[in-house]
């Protein structure tokens, strides 16, 4: 027992931090990568051990033992029993069933794979599943082996996650076509391309040694830690063509416009594949969107059939925790490509992070975003949490109103305007991003302000036109909605004001702190407008819970009080 240090390990799997304790934030990075954090009020923090946290250790090599060692090492008392019994019995579970290529499979005839368990028992609980047993045939010539049809790959691995067996997937993956080219050391702007170390780590951890289980899986980063680098040291890593899909056209660009710059790919040699151009070349950029769409609600997704254009050697999902329910589909075919997840947070409000886990691939690599802010990878940020009274004739139609509309009059409170004036008035020397939830909103701002607005409605040419202005230093001020929220590097943006969002979204929240962190020497600041005594409290709570997770922590003023912003 030892009063001084900061976790109490509990016997339902919760482990609560004392933020106060001298090795506070050391024992939060101890954490993270093998439990979730659930609640983060001012003292206490809950975090939850869960299967899905350990196995996604588990697949990164970080032991039931060394789980253990954490909390033993942290505890202030006495781990329960149970603790250590249930961690390594659930991390255990991770291997027992794994995935490997029928041996002297015929050419001509049809492809299939062997599911071994590692016993009898788990083999005849595979067998007893009804939502698995119509994918599997018992191979008679192996023992404790099944046999599945190279297609049902995915398919039986999201199947067996959901009944709480994670699959070791062990078959080698196929080399696509190939594709000579390099990074350049001195990048055409005329800067020395640098490879941080955390970079190389993350990217070698996905591309391992390229042979059996490895080439797929998810890294996460925080936003400004250099993905696209990842990314592109992966590619340079396995020379092959590579489909890429991100989140918008804007992102699409910059990837084009990065690649060009860092590797010595020509622009013959990438094509986008957008709303707007559709070609394909051996490196092609699409958009999430364009996959999704359909012309019948019913109907098939006509550009899927981009995935079997060519033979593809690599796939990566840009933003993976906003992977479409629909590409869940194509994933899960695409067993055989090697895939990689750029992400700076896995949470899916959804509760979709065992989909990423079994069919994009198990998170390869993480890393602190305090961390990373230690060595002056990402910049020091400051969160302020601003809390703004309604205004009293808004009060008996806040009341009266259902969940929904209660949170959008709180979000569009009209006194949070005042507020966005003075805040951007008090940081005159700033780069100031202004971002919300609801158009209305956001273009009395920008018409009060007289500075540009990006919506979803903003044509490309001119949303790219405005965010090279604002990267230039010719536009100080720029109002953005949630289309900026994702993949669009603005590195000068020194403070955000974010005026509403996506009712509790942690995901939204870690994004759009993400927009301030490219490094630069001044602090940022990243202000948040809450209405007091509204579901915008309840909600602003559940939001900052990623962010408690990575070790900020938010400074609470109240609005006309004796604190200043």
């Amino acid at each position: 027992m030892n009063y001084e240090n900061p976790l109490i390990v509990q016997g339902d799997r919760s482990l609560l931090l004392d933020v106060h304790a001298p090795l506070a934030d050391e024992c939060r990075n101890a954490l993270i990568p093998f439990a979730e954090l659930e609640k983060s009020p001012e003292h206490l923090h809950t975090y939850k051990l869960t299967p899905l946290s350990l196995w996604n250790a588990a697949s990164a090599g970080f032991t039931a033992d060394d789980a253990v060692a954490v909390l033993e090492k942290y505890a202030r008392y006495e781990v329960p029993k149970a603790i250590p019994a249930w961690i390594k019995e659930v991390s255990g579970r991770f291997g027992k069933i794994k995935l490997v290529p029928e041996e002297e499979a015929e050419p001509q005839k049809e492809k299939y794979l062997c599911l071994k368990a590692e016993n009898l028992a788990i083999f005849k609980e595979i067998g007893a599943n009804t939502s698995v047993k119509k994918f599997i045939a018992r191979d008679l010539q192996k023992d404790l082996c099944y046999r599945i049809k190279l297609t049902d790959r995915g398919t039986i691995k999201q199947l067996l996650l959901q009944a709480g067996w994670p699959v070791k997937d062990e078959v080698e993956l196929v080399d696509g076509e190939p594709l000579d080219f390099n990074l350049r050391q001195t990048t055409l702007s005329g800067q020395p391309l640098v490879i941080r170390d955390y970079q190389t780590a993350s990217a070698q951890a996905l591309v391992g040694d390229k042979g059996p289980g490895t080439g797929f899986g998810t890294i996460v980063l925080p936003c400004g830690a250099g993905k696209t680098i990842v990314g592109m040291q992966i590619m340079d890593m396995l020379k092959t063509s590579t489909l890429i899909i991100t989140t918008n056209i804007s992102a699409v660009h910059q990837w084009i416009d990065e690649l060009l710059d860092k590797t010595n790919l020509t622009r013959d040699q990438i094509a986008e594949y957008t709303g707007e151009n559709k070609d394909i070349k051996p490196v092609t950029v699409a958009t999430y969107q364009v996959l999704t769409w359909r012309p019948d609600k019913e109907g098939p997704f006509p550009h899927f059939s981009i995935f079997h254009e060519r033979p593809w050697g690599l796939i990566i999902y840009d933003e993976v925790h906003m992977l479409p329910a629909p590409v869940f589909r194509v994933v899960a075919e695409l067993q055989a490509v090697r895939r990689v997840g750029l992400t700076a947070t896995l949470v899916r409000e959804d509760g979709c992070e065992g989909y990423v886990f079994s069919l994009v691939g198990p998170k390869r690599y993480d890393v602190p975003w305090k961390e990373l802010e230690r060595d002056n990878w990402i910049a020091t940020a400051e969160c302020v949490e601003v809390r703004i009274d309604l205004p009293s004739y808004c009060e008996i139609e806040y009341a009266v109103a259902g969940a929904r509309e209660k949170h959008k009059i709180a979000s569009q409170n009209p006194d949070k305007i005042p507020v966005v004036q003075e805040i951007i008035k008090k940081y005159s020397d700033d780069k100031i991003l202004v971002i919300g939830q609801y158009l209305d909103q956001l273009n009395e701002i920008a018409e009060l302000l007289k500075v540009p607005i990006i919506t979803g409605k903003t044509p490309t040419a001119e949303r790219d036109r405005i965010y090279s202005e604002f990267r230039q230093g010719k536009i100080r001020v720029l109002v953005v909605s949630k289309v900026a929220n994702f993949a669009i590097d603005l590195p000068d943006a020194s403070l955000a004001i974010q005026i509403s969002g996506t009712f509790g979204s942690r995901q939204e929240e870690a994004q759009r702190l993400g927009r301030i962190l490219r490094p630069k020497e001044r602090t940022s600041r990243f202000f948040t407008l809450i209405t007091r005594n509204t579901v915008e409290e309840e909600f602003g709570s559940n939001r900052q819970k990623f962010l408690a997770e990575q070790g900020y922590s938010y400074r609470i003023v109240r609005y006309g009080g004796d604190e200043e912003l």
